[in-house]
């Protein structure tokens, strides 16, 4: 009996061991046979769709009437497989690209200050950077860029159309806009200037309520948040606004460092993968102890909706605006061996309470509408009914 149950246990095993390498074999492995290579079927199937290229190569080589640079071929290859994802968020850059995209995160570049997005097909304004020449010169949030210099940009991709929006600094561009609500198209020179990253300003309102600005979520972001509160802090604020109107995002480590500061602990935010790989991030114990409003609008997107998720689900803070961009994916960036690179979309975040606000947007607690900028108006004398009820609201929590 006990032989018998030894045989049947060892049995087993040998039916496993063969069945695991019978799946390793046929799913990843490629061996030699005598001249012959054998490979796995999905393998092949890759390979069949190489070929295929290389053949269409090669009779553009062979018959077409120019002469054409094999290394562009390849890189409009590349191109060809992230266009074909149909996501706006997921791009392949060349060496330029790349540079000019990382110059756009970091540092200073020369340019005209406006985050887009492709939407619908066309290259759309998240948000101009506060206080830049795209800014000043009126772009709103959801304008739809038609032509840059005269050039129709309709269709040639994200990429290609920010890049000849930049320039160096004191040259001009003009784009070409279509507002809702505009019949005609809206024409408007720009010119550029260096854009230097300073995401984070703050002040201290009356009533001793303190005011922290964030244009975007760069490199340096959750330092210079840190710095800015412990100066409101140090001058006695009773309360606290953080205005992430028109925060198109960026960062989101620099993101989970301010939430960390207004969240006290728990979940900030998690994200899946295809395979429902989850990753959560969570904040620490110490939180600010003062009450805080945070300010959201259309142009507020990606990390700046995470915080706002954040503090809505754990009613850590309130929201006053209007509802948020809609942008709950994560890209992962590659930089490949020749200076080339990209970025794919690799995950979905939810808020703590299971969310995904992606396409949707965040609602605000309380919804109050900014007041229409009309043509030629100063913005500077354009009075922020937002903020006002912002102070309003934290008024009566400090009573």
């Amino acid at each position: 009996m006990v032989k018998k149950r030894s045989f049947i246990f060892w049995l087993f095993i040998v039916v496993c061991i063969t069945a695991a390498a019978t799946f390793i074999v046929t799913n990843y492995v490629s061996f030699i046979v005598g001249n012959k290579v054998i490979i796995t079927k999905n393998d092949y199937e890759l390979l069949q769709e190489s070929k295929k290229i290389l053949r269409l190569k090669n009779h553009i080589d062979k018959f077409y009437l120019e002469p054409v640079e094999s290394e562009k071929l390849m890189e409009g290859a590349a191109k060809g497989l992230f266009e074909a994802l149909e996501d706006p968020y997921s791009v392949y850059m060349t060496k330029d690209e790349f540079k000019d995209f990382n110059e756009s995160t970091s540092g200073s570049y020369g340019g005209i200050g406006v985050i887009v997005t492709e939407k619908d097909g066309y290259v759309t304004v998240v948000a101009p950077i506060e206080d830049t020449p795209g800014d000043r010169a009126g772009l709103k949030t959801g304008d739809r860029i038609m032509k840059v210099d005269d050039i129709d940009i309709t269709g040639i991709g994200l990429e290609k159309a920010t890049s000849m929006m930049k320039g160096k600094k004191g040259t001009k561009v003009t784009l070409t806009l279509v507002r809702e609500n505009k019949k005609e198209p809206i024409i408007v020179e720009i010119k550029r200037e260096e854009i230097v990253l300073k995401t984070v300003k703050s002040d201290m309102l009356e009533n001793s309520i303190g005011y922290i600005r964030i244009s975007m979520f760069d490199q340096d972001t959750g330092k210079e948040f840190k710095k800015a509160l412990s100066e409101i802090k140090s001058q006695k604020a009773k309360a606290l606004v953080i205005d992430l109107r028109q925060n198109p995002g960026g960062f989101v480590t620099q993101c989970v460092e301010v939430a960390d500061e207004l969240l006290d602990k728990g979940i900030i935010f998690y994200t899946e993968d295809k395979n429902k790989n989850k990753e959560i991030a969570y904040s620490k114990e110490k939180k600010v102890n003062v009450p805080y409003v945070l300010l959201v609008d259309e142009g507020s997107a990606s990390a700046s909706e995470i915080i706002s998720g954040a503090v809505k689900d754990r009613k850590t803070g309130l929201l006053i605006g209007t509802k948020t961009f809609g942008k709950g994916l994560v890209q992962s960036v590659e930089k490949l061996t020749d200076g080339s690179g990209f970025k794919l979309t690799t995950q979905k975040y939810y808020t703590p309470n299971g969310i995904s606000i992606n396409k949707i947007g965040i609602e605000p607690d309380i919804e109050v509408k900014a007041l229409e900028l009309q043509d030629g108006e100063d913005p500077e004398k354009v009075k922020d009914v937002q903020l006002e009820r912002a102070v309003e609201e934290l008024l009566k929590m400090i009573k």
